[in-house]
C-alpha cells in the first residue's frame, strides 16, 4: 500500500505547483469523516469548500451516479436530455426565476451571467451599458471575466491587462453604489453583482437591509440585479438561496458547488425577461448540462429534501453560532469574533494572525477547516453536519487558539 510519503514524493514532482495542499493524501470519505491512505481518520468542516453538501459518499448520490453513469451521460447541448430538463424545472420552481442554463463550475455560470448582462442591453440598443458594479473583497472565480469582477487585487496581479469594465465599490455601503450610479459613467452599468456572505473575502454578511437596498437602486436605475450563490445557496444558510430571506429575487442567479454535492456543475437562473438575451450562438458549454451532472444535481435536492438538511443548517446554524461565539469571549488575545450564518462561517482572528499558518495546527488534531482571507477560519462542512460533529471540530480550534494566546 502506497504511504503519504511515496504518493507525496509522486505528487510533488508531477502536479503543477499552483495549490499548496496539505501533507497527506485522502483516500475516502464517509459523511463528514475521511481518511488519508494510510487509515487516519479527519473531522471535515471545510466540505470541499462548501461543496460536499450532503456528505462523503452519500448512498443514494453515489447510486444515482452508477446508475445514470451506466445509462447516459453525455449527449451535447444539441440534444435534450431528461435529468437536464427535470433539474432545470427544479431549480426554477426553488428559486422563482424562470430559466436555467448549465455549466461545470461557478466561474463558467459567472462567465455567462457576465456576457447575458451584456449582450441584455446590447439587444436594447443600449451598446455602452457595458459596466458591472462589483464589490471589494468579492470573489467571483479565476478566469479572466470573472476574474474581472472579482475585488481582491492579489488575484489579479501578474496577468497583465484583464477583461477591464468593472467598477468596484465597499461591500455593504449603499450609498457608494447610489454614488456610482449617478456619477459619471453611472448610465454605462449593466448590472450590479453581489454575494449574501462573501465567503472567500473572510466571511463578511451582508449588512441588514443591504440586499433590498440594491434591488431597489437596481430598479430605479434600469440595471440588472446578480446574486452569486455559488457558495451560500443549496440551502447552507437554511434557505434555498441566502437571498430568499431578505425577501429579493434577482434578475440572475449563479450556482455551483454545494448543486452536484462533488460532482462538477454549475448553473446561470434568470428571470422570462432574460431568456432572449443569449441568442443561439453567443454561449455554450460542452459538457454544461450532462446527463449524468444533472441526475447528480436531482439526487442532491432531494437528499437535502428527504433529510431536511436546509432546516438543520439553521439549526445547527445556531449551536455553530453560538459555540464560536463563545470562543471569541474565552480567547479575546486572538479571537476578533464570529461570522456568517447557517453552515457558512469564520472565525476571525486578530491582525498579525494568519489563517493558513494555523490550519497545520487544527489539522494535527484531525480536523479539517479551511481559511478565508487573510486571517478567518472558515467552516463550510457538509450539511449532514452533527452538533457533536461541529463541538468536536470547535475544540480542536478552540485548543489551537488557547495555545497560541499563551505563546
Amino acid at each position: 500500500m502506497a504511504t503519504n510519503a511515496d504518493l507525496l514524493r509522486v505528487a510533488r514532482a508531477r502536479l503543477y505547483g499552483n495549490y499548496k495542499p496539505a501533507p497527506f493524501v485522502l483516500a475516502r470519505g464517509k459523511g463528514c469523516e475521511v481518511w488519508d491512505v494510510e487509515g487516519r481518520r479527519f473531522l471535515d468542516l471545510a466540505g470541499g469548500v462548501a461543496v460536499c453538501s450532503v456528505g462523503h459518499s452519500h448512498p443514494a448520490l453515489a447510486r444515482v451516479i452508477g446508475e445514470q453513469a451506466a445509462t447516459l451521460m453525455h449527449v451535447s447541448n444539441y440534444f435534450y436530455n431528461e435529468p437536464n430538463v427535470l433539474l432545470a424545472d427544479e431549480l426554477c420552481r426553488r428559486t422563482g426565476l424562470d430559466r436555467a442554463f448549465f455549466c461545470n463550475s461557478g466561474t463558467e455560470a459567472n462567465e455567462a451571467v457576465l456576457k447575458l448582462a451584456r449582450y441584455h442591453f446590447h439587444r436594447l440598443n443600449q451598446p455602452k451599458r457595458t459596466r458591472i458594479l462589483a464589490f471589494d473583497n468579492a470573489f467571483h472565480g479565476r478566469t479572466m471575466g470573472a476574474l474581472s469582477m472579482t475585488g481582491t487585487p492579489k488575484y489579479r496581479e501578474g496577468f497583465g491587462d484583464y477583461f477591464g469594465g468593472v467598477t468596484h465599490v465597499p461591500y455593504g455601503d449603499l450609498a457608494a453604489v447610489e454614488a456610482a450610479f449617478s456619477g459619471s459613467g453611472g448610465d454605462e452599468i449593466a448590472a450590479v453583482i453581489a454575494e449574501a456572505i462573501q465567503g472567500e473575502g473572510g466571511v463578511l454578511p451582508a449588512p441588514e437591509g443591504f440586499l433590498k437596498g440594491l434591488r431597489d437602486l437596481c430598479d430605479r436605475h434600469g440595471a440588472l440585479l446578480i446574486m452569486d450563490e455559488i457558495q451560500t445557496g443549496i440551502g447552507r444558510l437554511g434557505s434555498f438561496l441566502a437571498c430568499q430571506q431578505a425577501g429579493v429575487l434577482p434578475d440572475a442567479v449563479t450556482l455551483a458547488k454545494g448543486l452536484g454535492g462533488g460532482f462538477p456543475i454549475g448553473a446561470m437562473l434568470t428571470r422570462e425577461s432574460l431568456a432572449g438575451d443569449l441568442p443561439g450562438g453567443t454561449h455554450g458549454s460542452t459538457f454544461g448540462g450532462n446527463a449524468l451532472a444533472s441526475a447528480a444535481a436531482l439526487a442532491v435536492l432531494k437528499i437535502v429534501d428527504d433529510e431536511k438538511l436546509t432546516e438543520g443548517a439553521e439549526t445547527k446554524g445556531r449551536f455553530l453560532t453560538e459555540e464560536l461565539q463563545k470562543l471569541a469571549r474565552d480567547v479575546p488575545k486572538v479571537c476578533e469574533g464570529q461570522r456568517g450564518k447557517g453552515l457558512l462561517q469564520g472565525l476571525a482572528m486578530h491582525p498579525g494572525f494568519v489563517a493558513r499558518d494555523v490550519l497545520p495546527k487544527i489539522q494535527e488534531l484531525g480536523v479539517l477547516v479551511i481559511a478565508a482571507g487573510d486571517r478567518v477560519l472558515r467552516f463550510a462542512p457538509p450539511l449532514v453536519v452533527t452538533e457533536a460533529e461541529l463541538r468536536e471540530g470547535v475544540a480542536a480550534v478552540r485548543q489551537v487558539v488557547e495555545q497560541l494566546a499563551q505563546a
